[in-house]
């Protein structure tokens, strides 16, 4: 009888490895397939059938609750746990009774029946993601389970009430497995060092708007009544008085001062020390966890070993007519992501050109702000899309790598989505702080696209401002919109199933009388209408916070708020997590893991990229370079022997070249403006560059600021570089007394075995 029930383990009497008279509530079960009732005899409900009978051949224990679909609980013998345990154990333990072990941990056991479901193979050679994608089964996952670790984790941990408080890593490890511990321990600590960063960034900001009204160069623009503009476009663009942008300079003054190159300096080492204290926050955890040495080759071929005796390991193999595909292919990306950065540019300077000939005043008077903005948004969206499409090239990518593992496909994985999302979210920010106003020619012989649209140009104070808008509008859109969409979601998604489960309960027939439900079944419903996870979910997260990460670092100099806005948001976001895990989510598969992997390295390229990222953004996209070249080269104070005069008096004037507008090629919306111009005397107009007024060639003054910028950039990469280098050094990656006490283990190990064969020999 026993054997029938093997074989054919759907029925709902399997037999049980367990106590037989243990109540139904007290039943656990590893995993729940679920697969939609199947016409008898069909082809799916045969490959299900194939399926289950493998399963039970292997000693798996099933149970099956029909609903509007079928569940079927699974739960694997004793004996692969056992067989886990010995082969990883030390040497020395081995020697133990194996009938003396203790329980295995719920989270290892989960781990190796997911493993153990996704490996096994029916006869038609199809293992449960092949079923799944045909739809034999919809869902298998995990339950979360009424235990007193999971009851803690929902009233102590994933409340938004709790947002101040310290997280439970080791609680969360038990529940969820390292790897999902590890996470929250890094976001923890990451957000506590942040706070720091907010905290300076905050006072830079404030410092700056100090100074709003006492900066001499926003005085000079404010008082320059007389100074008269070339067009900023081509139609119906008049020329415009330097004092009409007072505003605009102020504002400029307060992102780009002396505090911006402090700041910038600073979060080149902050990241960098953030890097290093991690390093040993996490050496201390996973020594606590006894993981320092774990080797996850060896725990995958542990458990290939335990799926099946026979299995040989896949060997590494690299192919490089393989590797010059996906490097062609990556290439490609890169390039299509470029033309859309490209795009971008074109819409801003289009969108300019149509504000400009609007009827509004308004979009007349401020067109490159506008465009500016709507250029922002536009962007924002831009990489909600591509964000879809990067990850599916990035799988399709690593399909053609065939990667060996699991985890040397997800690393694969992450490299290539970074790129492209890195791409995706940088590019037009590349263009702004270095390309904008430096290539678009000077008045008689702008640049244009397609010979119509002329690029645009810096305001007279400098283009920091608009990177600081476009910046300061994306992280804001993609801190409430995104956060806001990724709660509501789920819990709308688990509101409508909750509610289509009630309704099912009030049509039921008035008089009749309801059965009694299994507790079995009670718990895998309330599992299944949970939201579903796959095994991106945690990797969604991480690559989340790594772009924010990349926001709050390598452009930091032109948005000193940044880590202001990161920090709130991470306080949000560790909740966030938690309550969608414990709340909205299935339950994941747990995973051990003794780092964070290659995020680190991500991390470590994302601190160099910020060196130099801040570097180029104050030598190129700020105006310090230049201020600075004039203070101490051709100010008054350099010429005259008078304190009482600012320094900086004049360089406003210093730095707009002159265009005589006779040059203006022959336009009928500029030739009445121009006579009226004529007849008042003025005969010329200004820009900004460094240009004589003869043959427009450049002056000696700019090849006096383009080799300060250029030591400039030297200077500072080279000496935030070595900071950082002297950080590495001096915080050392691993702790002493985490050093010493795997020094202790090695040397109580040795003196064991020692020990031991010394008995030996004597008996």
């Amino acid at each position: 009888m026993q054997e029938e029930i093997l074989l054919t383990p759907w029925r709902s009497f399997p037999f049980e490895d367990s106590d037989p008279f243990a109540l139904m509530d007290e039943e656990k079960w590893d995993f729940v397939l679920v697969s939609d009732i199947h016409e008898m005899g069909g082809e799916k409900e045969i490959k299900r059938k194939k399926f289950l009978d493998e399963l039970s051949k292997k000693g798996f224990t099933i149970k099956k609750i029909e609903d509007r679909k079928l569940f079927y609980g699974v739960r694997a013998p004793k004996h692969f746990f056992r067989k886990y345990q010995w082969l990883l154990r030390n040497p020395d333990s081995r020697l133990q009774d194996l009938n003396a072990q203790q329980d295995i941990p719920v989270t290892t056991r989960i781990r190796i029946v997911n493993f153990i479901l996704h490996n096994t193979v029916t006869p038609d050679l199809e293992k449960l993601r092949d079923l799944m994608k045909k739809n034999v089964f919809e869902a298998a996952f995990p339950l979360h389970e009424k235990e007193e670790v999971r009851e803690f984790l929902k009233e102590k941990w994933a409340r938004w009430r709790d947002i101040f408080c310290q997280q439970p890593i080791e609680k969360i490890r038990c529940y969820f497995g390292e790897k999902v511990a590890l996470y929250f321990a890094w976001l923890g600590w990451y957000t506590y060092l942040l706070g720091f960063a907010a905290a300076v960034g905050l006072m830079v900001f404030v410092a700056g708007i100090t100074v709003f009204n006492s900066s001499q160069v926003s005085k000079e623009i404010c008082e320059a009544n007389d100074t008269i503009m070339c067009p900023l476009c081509d139609q119906k663009c008049p020329f415009w008085l330097l004092a009409d942008t007072c505003t605009y300079a102020r504002v400029t003054h307060m992102i780009d001062n002396e505090g911006t190159v402090v700041f910038a300096m600073f979060m080149a080492i902050w990241a960098t020390v953030f890097l290093e204290l991690w390093k040993r926050q996490r050496a201390q955890v996973v020594t606590s966890w006894k993981l320092y040495g774990w080797d996850e080759d060896e725990e995958e071929l542990a458990m290939e070993l335990i799926n099946n005796l026979q299995h040989e390991p896949r060997r590494y193999r690299h192919s490089y007519l393989r590797s010059t595909i996906v490097l062609l292919l990556v290439l490609l990306m890169i390039v299509v992501l470029i033309g859309i950065a490209h795009a971008l540019v074109i819409y801003r300077v289009v969108a300019t050109a149509l504000f400009t000939q609007s009827d509004s005043e308004f979009f007349r008077e401020q067109a490159n702000l506008v465009a500016v903005m709507t250029g922002a948004v536009l962007h924002y969206i831009t990489i909600v899309v591509m964000t879809k499409i990067n990850r599916r090239v990035a799988l399709f990518l690593c399909d053609l790598e065939k990667p060996r593992t699991f985890s040397q496909r997800e690393n694969n994985f992450t490299i290539k989505i970074f790129i492209f999302q890195f791409l995706t979210n940088f590019s037009s920010l590349i263009y702004i702080a270095f390309f904008l106003g430096r290539i678009n020619g000077h008045p008689g012989n702008y640049v244009r696209i397609a010979g119509k649209w002329r690029l645009e140009e810096c305001h007279p104070s400098g283009c920091i401002t608009d990177l600081f808008i476009q910046m300061a509008i994306i992280m804001m859109l993609k801190q409430t919109i995104s956060n806001v969409v990724e709660y509501l979601v789920p819990w709308l998604a688990h509101k409508i199933r909750k509610r289509q489960k009630h309704s099912k309960k009030k049509h039921l027939v008035l008089g009749e009388e309801e059965e009694v439900e299994d507790p079995c079944k009670k718990q895998w419903l309330s599992n299944y209408q949970l939201n579903e996870v796959n095994i991106f979910s945690l990797f969604d997260e991480f690559l989340e916070m790594v772009i924010q990460y990349s926001f709050t670092t390598i452009f930091v100099a032109a948005f000193p708020l940044a880590p202001l806005l990161a920090f709130f948001n991470n306080l949000f976001e560790i909740r966030l997590d938690a309550i969608k895990m414990m709340r909205l989510r299935r339950r994941m598969v747990p995973r051990k893991a003794n780092d964070i992997g290659i995020w680190l390295q991500v991390l470590e390229a994302i601190g160099i990229l910020a060196v130099i990222g801040n570097g180029l953004v104050i030598a190129i996209t700020s105006d310090f370079i230049p201020v600075q070249v004039y203070k101490y080269t051709y100010s008054p104070c350099m010429k005259e022997n008078n304190t009482a005069v600012d320094c900086l008096t004049g360089y406003i004037n210093h730095s707009l070249s002159v265009f005589h507008i006779k040059h203006f090629e022959p336009d009928t919306n500029l030739a009445v403006e121009i006579l009226d111009l004529v007849k008042n005397g003025t005969t010329v107009c200004r820009y900004r560059d460094y240009r004589n007024d003869e043959d427009y060639s450049y002056t000696v003054q700019f090849w006096h600021v383009f080799a300060a910028r250029l030591a400039f950039l030297i200077l500072f990469e080279h000496v935030a570089l070595c900071v950082k280098l002297i950080a590495a050094w001096y915080v050392p990656d691993v702790p002493m007394s985490v050093k010493n006490h795997l020094l202790d283990e090695k040397h109580n190990n040795l003196r064991k075995e020692l020990s031991m064969m010394e008995y030996s020999t004597e008996v």
